[in-house]
């Protein structure tokens, strides 16, 4: 078949309606304040993940801590950049169809997240048994139209550790869409060839979210030259052949694949810790990083519709109008940044990149 230039493409320019980030973790405090502005010049609206400490779990709580975020954006005058939160609650044992039904009437609160507990950073509080414990919420949530954002791993510790999101969709997904087939479902950060065999064939509302890191890097990228932490998160990088069904999927046309970086910052004495944080900080430089993971597989067409288009039709918002320009210039990742009092150090620090983001006027 002859390949098609977009309209908007050259060889060494990409326009593209501003792309949206569907998982994103910004933190609260000094380090909200450290990060934010990464995202705010790439994205024009983020789900925002819940596992703060303590946890987001009511509307209430959901809405103080997106005026944090907004206040953030004032006190660094971005707030022109009309950057917007997209908040969620964490799913616990103890949520209600109070609290579903508060989502259902916000216009700020999209979302429900399931952490599995122990699955990830902050995750203690999460869900211990979500078809045994969350019925009625689940029933609420199919009901009135509200989104169950997945963490899809197990946390049996007899599970190996690569083994753990295969094992999820057995033991939890399917029988969760067989009981509840119509609620709307994302299977966040899927890192294996058998979570998108899942989501391509699964019936019902599903989707899923694909990392920056999964597309470019596979398991080696932890362990090349010693042990490095920064490459570092849960669900952990996975095999070559997992890395290359993500990279299919996500350059395909099949509209149940979208961007969430996962982007998770850690202070760097947290991550060179002898019990090291998971999480990779990829907000700096997101869309150079998917721009280089669709151009290496000569797709970079398709990256519009993967980070612009299928996200907001999933979540029925409208689709950007406003734009972002990549263009094909070499960028070399910094080394660290500030984060707070301490700093960061960003995914593939001191490697170069073939695009970056075309700052905005």
């Amino acid at each position: 078949m002859l390949a098609v230039t977009p309209m908007n493409m050259t060889p060494d320019k990409l326009t593209i309606a501003s792309p949206d980030d569907w998982h994103l973790h910004v933190r609260d405090g000094d380090a909200l304040k450290a990060v934010i502005a990464d995202s705010a010049r790439q994205f024009r609206r983020a789900i925002i993940m819940p596992n703060l400490r303590p946890p987001v779990v009511s509307v209430q709580r959901a809405l103080e801590y997106r005026q944090q975020i907004m206040d953030a954006l004032d006190q660094l005058g971005l707030g022109h950049l009309g950057f917007d939160p997209l908040m969620t609650l964490y799913l616990t044992d103890n949520t209600s169809v109070q609290d579903i039904e508060a989502i259902s009437q916000s216009d700020h609160v999209h979302a429900v997240k399931l952490y599995p507990a122990g699955a990830t950073t902050n995750s203690d509080q999460g869900v211990t048994d979500l078809l045994g414990r969350c019925d009625k919420v689940l029933q609420a949530m199919q009901r009135l139209s509200v989104p169950l954002l997945v963490h899809g791993e197990v946390t049996d510790p007899s599970i190996d550790l690569f083994d753990r999101e295969a094992v999820f969709i057995d033991r939890v997904m399917i029988p969760l869409r067989q009981r509840y087939p119509e609620l709307r479902v994302v299977f966040e950060h899927v890192t294996t060839k058998d979570a998108v065999d899942y989501v391509r064939q699964a019936q019902g509302p599903i989707a899923a979210t694909i990392t920056p890191q999964h597309l470019l890097y596979n398991r080696n990228a932890i362990f090349t030259g010693g042990l490095r932490p920064h490459w570092y998160c849960l669900p952990v990088l996975k095999r070559e052949t997992h890395r290359l069904a993500l990279v299919d999927a996500a350059t395909s046309d099949n509209p149940r694949f979208f961007l969430g970086t996962d982007s998770a910052p850690h202070a760097r004495h947290l991550k060179e810790h002898g019990t090291g944080c998971a999480g990779c900080y990829s907000a700096l430089h997101a869309m150079a990083l998917y721009a280089t993971a669709f151009d290496a597989v000569g797709r970079i067409d398709r990256l519009e519709a993967f980070a612009s288009e299928r996200g907001a039709d999933f979540y029925g918002m409208p689709r950007n109008t406003t734009t972002l320009t990549l263009v094909r210039k070499p960028y070399t990742i910094e080394e660290q940044v500030p984060f707070g009092k301490a700093v960061l150090v960003p995914l593939a620090a001191g490697q170069t990149l073939p695009w970056q983001v075309q700052p905005q006027a």
